[in-house]
């Protein structure tokens, strides 16, 4: 008779719908993430950033006073069904900064709508990222702060991806700074789990004005 080892412990509900989430906001998950820097190409190429401490005090400001903020306390209000969903997508387009950031939002939750209605069978219209993903994670049995978390993480790991390849930063920089970020995006999504439609704010007018200088911008590599 074999002994049983910890593999034979069944998966629980919430370990699966952890695995799904973590699925969804993936790099393989086709949102063309990729393609999109957030304005980040527009500091580079005007030397503003160019090594690791300089891409973190951005990423930093991004997360905690602009659109990182905005974007988890749209998904926090959608996924707990604090406010109207027409509401909130409306509010996502209203607070995008600039067009290139709301093209930003709007062509990745089209995308994400597409996928998971095929995979969850529902009817989801093309919406803003967060407003979508906070939708269809109703369906998964996870606490709000968890996927906002993961989101914010997703969210995060994209732009260090963008630092890697821009600046350009090495591997391990580039890990070290994605590293730091963690315990900042714990207390964002535990802060942010709770917090009503009065939380919205930013205060990133420089990150904005480089956003809607890249618009116009020739070479670029990057869509946003």
């Amino acid at each position: 008779m074999g002994m049983a080892g910890p593999w034979a412990i069944p998966m629980t509900d919430n370990a699966l719908d952890l695995l799904r989430l973590t699925q969804w906001l993936s790099p393989a998950f086709p949102l063309g993430s990729f393609a999109y820097s957030h304005g980040l190409e527009s500091f580079i190429s005007a030397g503003e950033i160019g090594d690791a401490a300089t891409f973190e005090t951005w990423l930093v400001a991004i997360l905690e006073r602009g659109a990182g903020w905005n974007d988890g306390l749209l998904l926090s209000l959608t996924h707990r069904q604090a406010e109207n969903d027409g509401h909130l997508a409306a509010l996502a387009a209203a607070l995008a900064s600039s067009r290139e950031r709301w093209e930003e939002s709007l062509s990745q939750g089209s995308a994400f709508a597409r996928t998971t209605n095929a995979l969850l069978e529902t009817d989801l219209p093309p919406l803003a990222l967060p407003v979508a993903v906070g939708i269809q994670a109703r369906q998964l049995r996870l606490e709000t702060a968890t996927v906002i978390a993961l989101y914010l993480q997703s969210s995060a790991s994209n732009l260090v991806s963008v630092a890697t390849r821009a600046v350009p930063l090495g591997q391990t920089e580039a890990q070290a700074v994605l590293e730091r970020m963690s315990p900042k995006i714990v207390k964002l999504a535990e802060h942010l789990a709770t917090a009503d439609a009065e939380a919205f704010a930013a205060a990133t007018p420089r990150a904005d004005w480089r956003a809607m200088v890249h618009e116009t911008a020739e070479p670029r590599l990057f869509r946003s």
